[in-house]
């Protein structure tokens, strides 16, 4: 099975946003600090929209998050932060309003990097899922979140309000 294009039929849309609903039905703290809920504008239809993210890195003293857009530059959450970046975004039972900002190339690909340094079986699974052909070396990671063209861009959640220094862990 893969995940390289959006989901189409009613069923797999349905499976897919799934976790949206285990966050709207206040069971965001059984999501763990794996996944964060990202409300966004739809840039043209103007309404909140919203999706369910593996974060790669959370630093849980500034909340600051990293999230990969998995379908890359096509995905409509990410298309959606582009054009209005002010975001809501809730890590578990924890929300905040804020700004999504996509990192330069060679950043996502670092931050790929490390991801798959810490959870190699599930970095390898999403990138095989997502069509990607990566050797499991940190190169190959980083190559892919640099690219451009085809590759996952990765974005960082910023809480509106005074930062504190912190370390991005998962």
């Amino acid at each position: 099975m893969s995940f390289a294009e959006p989901p189409t039929s009613p069923l797999s849309r349905a499976l897919f946003r799934a976790p949206v609903w285990i966050y709207r039905a206040g069971l965001g703290p059984l999501m763990g600090g794996r996944f964060v809920l990202l409300t966004h504008k739809g840039r043209s239809s103007g309404q909140a929209r919203q999706a369910v993210l593996e974060v790669l890195e959370h630093d849980r003293g500034t909340g600051e998050v990293l999230v990969a857009s998995g379908y890359g530059a096509r995905a409509q959450w990410f298309r959606n932060i582009l054009r209005e970046p002010r975001v809501l975004f809730q890590v578990g039972g924890v929300r905040h309003r804020g700004h999504a900002r996509p990192l330069p190339p060679q950043e996502s690909g670092q931050a790929l990097a490390r991801y798959a340094a810490r959870h190699p079986r599930s970095a390898a699974a999403l990138m095989r899922a997502l069509g990607h052909r990566a050797d499991d070396s940190a190169e190959a990671y980083a190559r892919i979140g640099a690219d451009t063209e085809n590759g996952t861009p990765v974005v960082r959640l910023v809480p509106a309000g005074p930062r504190r220094p912190g370390t991005l862990t998962t």
